[in-house]
């Protein structure tokens, strides 16, 4: 029987020419972590749809801080929730100088100074109706403009309190360059934005909003968020982005969208993020926990994905334990 004169298999044969010949990588300067945080003092609460995912108060939210930065974490994204309190239909409290966001960021800069903290921008842990704007009741509708001035002032707030970048996530319409006029006549032209570029209207939020209490309370969010069968649609959203001044694009959710994460990252200069969002991460820990997936395999093989589709950067709610993997050399990351 005659053999080709090529074999591929002879690139395959043992580790070491596998990484060798590998195309893609992973590391954990790659990951962004997402923190919740809650008022409280002692806190480190699990969320139920998220195994071992946890809400943490100020003070229990360095050390999980400091065990990121140990495996070589550099970028946390913070998330806040909000007690019922400071909820209401302006936003008003989201651009507080002592709000619980507010807060966090100057703690967590003030221990670890060379992290790059980034903030969420949206309206939803601070409104009453759970949506990312500001609402007309009577219409039911999410009135643009007026949620564009609460967003700028609430991104000002952030940076004021020390953050290094803001990240809008709301998906109203002119929300990038409103923010990036306000950042250069404040003076915080070096401050950057990551944008939700491409977000769509997707069912893997759940555990999310569990954790922030942020479900909207009434209708969905499909009239701001992208629609799922809009693929062209994404790359116009984040080509309005980076006109109007973003400094990074992303695409959410990741595992079901990456033909737009492999379109965005072909067509644009700016580098592309991916969310590797809280359904994501809930349909692996459910499957594992059946025993039908080795989660350390399937988590390091979506993490893969995201990067061979063209994403420079991931959020991932498996950050660390990603990189507790990657320091240890762990094979085909």
């Amino acid at each position: 029987m005659a053999f080709p004169n090529q074999r591929k298999r002879i690139n395959r044969t043992s580790t070491g020419i596998r990484n060798l010949t590998a195309e893609t990588s992973l590391h954990p300067h790659d990951f962004i972590a997402p923190l919740f945080i809650e008022g409280g003092t002692n806190i480190k609460s699990e969320i139920p749809s998220m195994p071992g995912y946890y809400r943490y108060s100020l003070d229990t939210v360095i050390h999980e801080v400091k065990e990121l930065v140990d495996v070589g974490i550099q970028s946390v994204l913070l998330f806040v929730k909000e007690s019922d309190d400071k909820k209401d239909n302006t936003g008003a409290y989201a651009a507080q100088p002592n709000g619980l966001m507010q807060q966090s960021i100057r703690i967590i800069k003030a221990q670890f100074p060379e992290l790059l903290v980034m903030t969420d921008v949206a309206l939803d842990p601070y409104s009453i109706y759970g949506h990312d704007g500001i609402v007309d009741i009577e219409k039911g509708e999410i009135i643009n403009a007026v949620t564009v001035e609460a967003l700028v002032k609430m991104a000002l707030s952030h940076i004021e309190a020390g953050a290094d970048w803001v990240a809008p996530s709301d998906m109203m319409d002119g929300r990038i360059g409103a923010i990036r006029d306000a950042f250069n006549v404040k003076g915080y032209a070096h401050k950057g934005i990551l944008a939700y570029s491409a977000k769509y209207a997707s069912a893997l939020y759940g555990p999310f909003r569990d954790a922030l209490d942020s479900a909207p309370g009434f209708g969905d969010k499909k009239t701001y968020q992208m629609d799922p069968r809009n693929r062209k649609e994404g790359i116009d959203e984040a080509y309005l982005d980076e006109a109007e001044g973003a400094d990074m694009l992303m695409v959410k959710p990741g595992s079901f969208y990456l033909d737009v994460v492999r379109d965005l990252s072909d067509s644009s200069n700016l580098p592309v993020a991916v969310y590797q969002v809280s359904g994501e991460y809930a349909m692996i820990k459910a499957a594992t926990e059946k025993g039908w997936l080795n989660e350390q395999d399937i988590m390091m093989e979506s993490l893969i994905s995201f990067k061979r589709a063209g994403a420079k950067v991931i959020l991932t709610y498996f950050a660390k334990e990603a990189s507790k993997r990657l320091i240890n050399n762990y094979p085909n990351s």
